[in-house]
Formats: C-alpha cells, structure tokens, sequence
C-alpha cells in the first residue's frame, strides 16, 4: 500500500480520520461541522463569524448556517459589540464549554489511535511534513496562474 500516489494516500488518511472523529462527534450529538468550530472557540474565546469561517476553512455562509444550529442547541451565544454593529460575536455557553471539552478529549484520542504504531519522533515528523504539504498547496491555490 506505500506505493500509492500521495494524493490516494492523503485522502485515505483524512477519510479514515474523518469518520474517527465524526463518529466520536456524533456520540455527543454534534452534527458535521460543529466539532471543528467548537474546537476553534474553545482555544480562542470570543470571536466573529469570519475568523471562524477563515479558521475552519468553510464559505461564511456555510459558517453561518452551522453556528445557527449551534444556537439553537444552545451550544453557542451570538451578540453586535456596541460600536461594532456589522459583527456577529460567537461565545461558547457554559453547555457549549462542556461539549467542546469533550470534543477535545475526542480529538485527542482520535489523535493517539491514528498515530498508534508511530514513535513521537515520526509523529512530529508526519506532522512537520503534512503541514508543509497544507503550506505548499495553499500557496498554489492562491498564487495567480
């Protein structure tokens, strides 16, 4: 299996990935979307819709229709700041605060199953190389052809 092409091996890791840590998400009643935002809010505190949508790399409109959801469970709370009346600000709810520490465990333990058979130093080396894998390719994308 080493001899796949790099994009086969890519997108094997990250479906493998993705449905690890959906279905841990799942198990806490999120939704698909809903575990990365959580993450990105417990991390950062308060913050507006773009830096989540920029963070989480999804349309703003995409953001937005996650975090009405979020609202709706009453995972997050949204507010204008006084003097800022064309931002929407994102909180966590204190049952927003609990899931996303839960998520975190999840993420962890997702971590630790997919890097099982590695040593630390390969996993800071997979680490090192993906990241610059993700670095060269969004550089590509955003340079003019």
């Amino acid at each position: 299996m080493a001899n796949q092409p790099l994009h086969r091996l890519l997108l094997r890791a990250q479906s493998a990935m993705n449905r690890e840590i959906l279905a841990r998400a799942s198990a806490l009643g999120l939704s698909p979307g809903q575990p990365k935002v959580l993450e990105f809010l417990l991390h950062n505190g308060e913050t507006n819709q773009k830096a989540i949508a920029d963070h989480c790399e999804i349309e703003p409109a995409t953001a937005g229709t996650i975090l009405s959801r979020m609202e709706r469970d009453g995972l997050i709370a949204r507010a204008r700041h006084e003097g800022n009346r064309r931002s929407l600000y994102v909180t966590l709810t204190p049952h927003g605060q609990e899931v996303a520490q839960a998520m975190d465990v999840a993420f962890h333990q997702a971590d630790q199953a997919a890097a099982a058979g590695l040593t630390e130093e390969q996993q800071e080396l997979l680490c090192a190389m993906l990241a610059d894998v993700c670095d060269t390719l969004n550089v590509e994308r955003k340079s003019p052809t």
